[in-house]
């Protein structure tokens, strides 16, 4: 093995160690969600500042390894789409951040009847599982599982379209308080940016193994 696939396996097992981050930070998150647990919310914020910190290593561990052994063909390939997964990475660390930051303003537990009615935790583990099938993808260069995502995104997405019409009607029959309400609204578009971005790391990995920018083939169609 060269000096350049050492630094190369490290890269790609650093990415891996961060998936797992963002991963158990949004799992965290939904937790608390449910629960209504402030301090699990409380964790899921201060935990933030690692997520930033690893992703500044890997963006530096990318522009090292640019600088210091010139990669070419897959090799760069890999690098670039590592530089560009990790940014993704942190975005959906930042959505987990979201989602407890509305938990400690509702401050009160969410009618558990909305949050069927909403499909939260199907929604949560969607988007828990797209994250599954890049990490997979990225350690076994498995484009096919990469390609999974698209059909999930595609399910968050109608949970998605629906939440504004649920939470108008439970408002109209309940009552209720108008920024709790505001604020589920906000988690459900955060769990559907986790599926954005899974994607977008999706085709990311695909670029890397088999040398295809989807987003191209995307603005043509």
């Amino acid at each position: 093995m060269t000096h350049l696939d050492n630094e190369l396996g490290d890269l790609r097992n650093n990415l891996i160690e961060m998936f797992l981050l963002v991963q158990k930070q949004l799992r965290k998150s939904m937790q608390a969600l449910e629960a209504n647990d402030q301090n699990l919310a409380r964790e899921v914020l201060f935990n933030e500042r690692r997520v930033n910190a690893e992703e500044l290593k890997i963006d530096r561990e990318c522009e090292n390894i640019t600088a210091l052994f010139n990669p070419v063909a897959i090799d760069l390939r890999f690098v670039f789409a590592s530089f560009k997964i990790n940014s993704h990475l942190e975005s959906i660390g930042d959505s987990a951040k979201g989602i407890s930051k509305c938990i400690l303003e509702s401050n009160s537990k969410f009618d558990p009847d909305l949050l069927r009615d909403l499909q939260l935790l199907k929604m949560y583990e969607i988007a828990s599982s797209m994250i599954e099938d890049n990490m997979y993808a990225l350690q076994h260069d498995d484009t096919n599982r990469a390609r999974a995502v698209f059909n999930k995104d595609v399910q968050l997405d109608s949970i998605n379209r629906d939440a504004t019409g649920i939470i108008a009607s439970y408002i109209s029959k309940e009552n209720a308080a108008v920024m709790p309400l505001l604020n589920m609204i906000s988690i459900v578009r955060r769990i559907e940016r986790v599926g954005d971005l899974s994607s977008n790391i999706s085709e990311e990995i695909i670029f890397y193994v088999e040398a295809k920018v989807l987003k191209h083939e995307k603005e043509k169609s």
